[in-house]
């Protein structure tokens, strides 16, 4: 019998590919002849070896990633980068700027103050989070160390398309854990990109970080080792024992995305998914009303309904109907249907289906 699968809109932890977890099945006791698991091999095995390489190889071929910039899958997640950022890359006395754009960018931004002093170039909160800021609205401090933002906000569902530009000679960071390897990107624009595994590219436990050299040589010395990316791209992240599943996992990913046509294919599909719950979205005579006021996110749609009640209502009925994850972060509430790359648009046509009938019976 066919195991029992749903609609998963989950935030992340998301959903994987059918043939990804097949795969994982089949290699899960016997690991190409090794006749062990990968999580039993040896971090230092050619196997695993193999497996950093070829995930390496496979990102740096979808994102058309330059030699000249390394590739890490870390742990601590996304979070943990938030502090490792100021560490590594804003020198003693200096400031960097961050755009706040919604929770995530403001829990990178609170981290980095922490340890120094960073500047709001801009901050959206006081409009809840509802739009991006336009490039004429930043405020940005030309000596900053590096400017930071956030490509996708995965709880209020803005994103970006066109990448801010910051001053001259200023290091672009983004935080794209919520709709890495979505869409194709011009990666030499950034001096670093971050991106938590568990939305889009694998499973939770590792972080994927893609910086350029050149960044790389202008971090201190007497850093801890773990918290060093210099150190850890000289070990090729293999300094200590890594998230070898995690990481074994996305580097299936990778190749499922690969043969998807790779990221202009995936690009087009999940603007067909976004389209169809969008429309269903506006179409509605204001039945359903959309948090994003603009830059609306492609990963992540957040809308109301008129009640509260009919919010719970909508969740239970929804989750009965096997579509699983719709409710809303709890500091905004409402739902949010999460479109990552491994949801299939049939979940999408499901799910306006859904919303058209209860919309019907409720409305």
């Amino acid at each position: 019998m066919s195991p029992k699968r749903v609609f998963n809109f989950n935030p992340g932890p998301a959903a994987l590919p059918l043939e990804v977890l097949q795969q994982a099945q089949a290699e899960m006791l016997d690991y190409k002849g090794t006749g062990m698991s990968v999580m039993e091999i040896s971090h230092r095995s050619k196997e695993f070896e193999a497996i950093v390489a070829d995930a390496q190889n496979d990102l740096r071929d979808l994102l058309k990633i330059p030699a000249n910039y390394k590739i890490l899958f870390l742990q601590g997640g996304a979070s943990l980068q938030f502090a490792m950022i100021p560490m590594n890359f804003r020198p003693a006395g200096a400031s960097a700027d961050y755009i706040v754009t919604g929770t995530w960018s403001k829990k990178a931004f609170k981290e980095s103050q922490k340890l120094g002093t960073s500047k709001a170039a801009a901050s959206i909160e006081a409009d809840n989070f509802n739009h991006l800021p336009a490039q004429s609205d930043l405020k940005l401090d030309p000596q900053a160390a590096y400017l930071h933002f956030t490509s996708n906000e995965t709880i209020h569902g803005v994103e970006y398309f066109t990448e801010p530009v910051p001053p001259t000679g200023v290091p672009l960071i983004c935080d794209a854990s919520s709709d890495f390897v979505s869409r194709p990107i011009d990666v030499s624009k950034y001096s670093m990109l971050y991106a938590g595994a568990q939305k889009n590219a694998g499973p939770a436990g590792v972080v994927i970080c893609i910086i350029r050299e050149d960044l790389l040589a202008k971090v201190p010395a007497n850093l801890p080792n773990l918290l060093d990316y210099k150190t850890l791209a000289e070990e090729n992240s293999l300094l200590n024992t890594p998230p070898c599943w995690s990481v074994y996992i996305v580097s299936l990913v990778l190749k499922w995305a690969k043969g998807l046509g790779g990221l202009s294919a995936i690009e087009k599909r999940n603007q067909a998914k976004a389209d169809l719950v969008y429309n269903a979205i506006d179409q509605s005579g204001g039945f359903y009303k959309g948090h994003a006021k603009s830059d609306r996110s492609r990963m992540n749609i957040t809308f109301r309904l008129p009640s509260e009640a009919l919010e719970d209502q909508f969740a239970g009925e929804a989750k009965k109907n096997d579509l699983i994850g719709l409710k809303g972060h709890r500091s905004v509430g409402g739902m949010r249907a999460s479109l990552y790359n491994a949801v299939p648009v049939e979940a999408s046509e499901t799910l306006v289906k859904f919303m058209m009938e209860f919309q019907q019976k409720n409305g």
